[in-house]
């Protein structure tokens, strides 16, 4: 997380896991579950998480100045100093999307509109990604559909459509009715909307066939 990025951290992830059930099916075991814990614990993964392990807890629980300047104590001074990771971990008990405001309580930011030169509209961008066009389901799930219109919209408006970067999320009108389309195609697989909606009502699952943005294309 402090260096905004996990592709590689991902791919080793998947690496383990693949080599722990080969191990155990090999063994004639595959009735028994892969010891995958111990194979990460032991790899550079591990190593590399537990090393930024507090970087987002100290900028949720302590803000940006407290919780950046701590950053910067363990991240640089600490590692430099002691060639080691930080012996303590920072917990925060809040979840990230109970800390959502209410519309009532903030002012809506009016941002430039693109240029077209430096900066560029959303479905310009995503049209790069050329996802499939031909998902036969949507991999994102509404555990309750009322609770967008009964609560999100009053209470916030509805923020999926906001801190989703790429658009999944739009109210529309259908014969009246407001009501919440989803756009699959567009997911970035970022997963914000299963850790940012204030009720927990989105489910991302994994794509039919493990598709996805072509990040090639940009």
């Amino acid at each position: 997380m402090g260096k905004i990025k996990g592709s590689h951290t991902a791919m080793k992830s998947g690496m383990i896991a693949a080599e722990a059930i080969f191990e155990q099916i090999s063994a004639g075991l595959a009735h028994q579950e892969a010891d995958y814990q111990t194979r990460f614990e032991s790899s550079w993964l591990y190593k590399e998480l537990a090393s930024t392990r507090n970087f987002g807890a100290n900028l949720h629980k302590f803000g940006e100045p407290l919780g950046g300047l701590l950053n910067v104590i363990e991240q640089n001074w600490w590692s430099r100093l002691f060639k080691a990771s930080i012996p303590w971990k920072v917990t925060d008990s809040i979840e990230d999307h109970m800390m959502l405001k209410t519309k009532d309580s903030t002012t809506p930011i009016n941002y430039q509109k693109p240029d077209g030169v430096l900066s560029f509209d959303r479905p310009s961008s995503l049209f790069y990604l050329a996802h499939s066009m031909k998902k036969p389901t949507c991999h994102l799930h509404l555990t309750d559909p009322t609770l967008v219109l009964d609560t999100h919209i009053p209470l916030y408006n509805e923020p999926s459509q906001r801190y989703c970067p790429a658009g999944v999320y739009e109210i529309v009108d259908v014969e009246g009715k407001r009501k919440l389309q989803i756009n699959a195609t567009n997911c970035l697989h970022c997963k914000t909307c299963d850790i940012k909606d204030p009720s927990a009502n989105i489910d991302w699952t994994a794509p039919e066939g493990g598709g996805g943005p072509s990040y090639r294309g940009m």
